[in-house]
């Protein structure tokens, strides 16, 4: 018996050893349509680096900006937007200009870590800035002695530690997964779902993982949020009509990049079941779109930020004009 599971097990070794590559069909096998995707996707990237990185500079050559909790966290979403976008969209424009797209094994499960680890960090960075807010809004005789250096350090520590431990719980569970043959990925990229298509065993055990960690926590971080929004706007009540116009511009920001987030995180992961047709549109967005659209978000629906990129222009201009 112990002999005969022993050959089961070197069996499936060799076949895990088998798949060290695998093949993406990428958003489309048209060479036509091709090319334009490889130049929008150009645009779009060279667009969300350089917007993310406006934000970043203004930011921290602004003291006033830099020293506020908010702008703090802005500066981390606004680096983790341009990290999860380099996760994902060179490798694609480069996979345009190939009729077969590769990604070995080692490649895809670091892009996989990569993808999950900075989304895990962004999903808690987005938390303390709703708790930022509630603290500013509810208790803003409080606020600098809550929000001080010290806590929103803990946070930041607190949010890579959260995405390492979600992004190391996805990694162990998918190395878990028996790859005999397929590798053929019906998509741009590697993640959890596809390559649960292509293992030699029954999903369903994994699919209830995926949810349980991805899934469950968008559900939980975004109830937690909606909860916290609720009560800002209740206490808002008792503000006068210009308190609770700021108070709703800044917050207004901080919903709209929420719901960019989370909308596409339900729909593919928090769901009973593997099979969803529009996935790609809905990782498109999660991670090539919307980081471009949050500095965008930021920029025009905040008057500090439009005021200080607007100060660090004129310095850069009276610079150049000096040398």
């Amino acid at each position: 018996t112990n002999r005969y599971y022993f050959n089961i097990f070197m069996i499936i070794m060799q076949n895990q050893s088998f798949v060290t590559e695998f093949i993406l069909l990428g958003l489309s096998q048209n060479p036509n349509v091709e090319n334009i995707l490889c130049v929008v996707f150009l645009f779009i990237y060279l667009a969300t680096i350089g917007g993310n990185m406006i934000i970043v500079v203004t930011i921290i050559y602004s003291p006033a900006l830099l020293g506020s909790p908010m702008y703090f966290f802005l500066i981390f979403l606004s680096l983790l937007d341009a990290c999860t976008s380099s996760t994902v969209t060179p490798k694609m424009i480069v996979d345009f200009f190939y009729e077969r797209k590769t990604i070995s094994f080692e490649c895809c499960m670091t892009q996989l870590f990569a993808i999950h680890f900075f989304t895990g960090i962004e999903v808690i960075i987005l938390s303390a800035m709703a708790y930022d807010r509630y603290v500013a809004i509810c208790k803003p005789l409080h606020y600098s002695s809550i929000m001080t250096q010290r806590l929103c350090g803990i946070l930041v520590i607190v949010s890579w530690a959260g995405g390492f431990l979600h992004s190391i719980i996805q990694i162990i569970f998918t190395l878990q997964l028996p790859f005999c043959g397929p590798n053929v990925i019906d998509h741009y990229l590697c993640d959890l779902f596809p390559l649960l298509k292509l293992a030699c065993t029954e999903p369903h055990i994994f699919v209830i993982l995926v949810f349980s960690n991805s899934g469950s926590i968008s559900i939980i971080i975004f109830s937690i949020l909606l909860v916290s929004y609720g009560i800002i706007l209740f206490s808002l009540r008792a503000h006068s009509s210009e308190g609770r116009r700021k108070a709703l511009s800044t917050c207004g920001s901080h919903i709209t990049v929420v719901l960019l987030f989370f909308v596409p995180c339900f729909l593919i992961y928090a769901r009973p079941t593997s099979a969803f047709s529009s996935e790609k549109n809905a990782f498109v967005f999660a991670t090539i779109i919307t980081p471009l659209l949050n500095p965008m978000v930021y920029t025009f629906r905040n008057k500090e930020m439009k005021n200080a990129i607007r100060k660090m222009w004129k310095r850069l201009i009276m610079v150049s004009c000096n040398y």
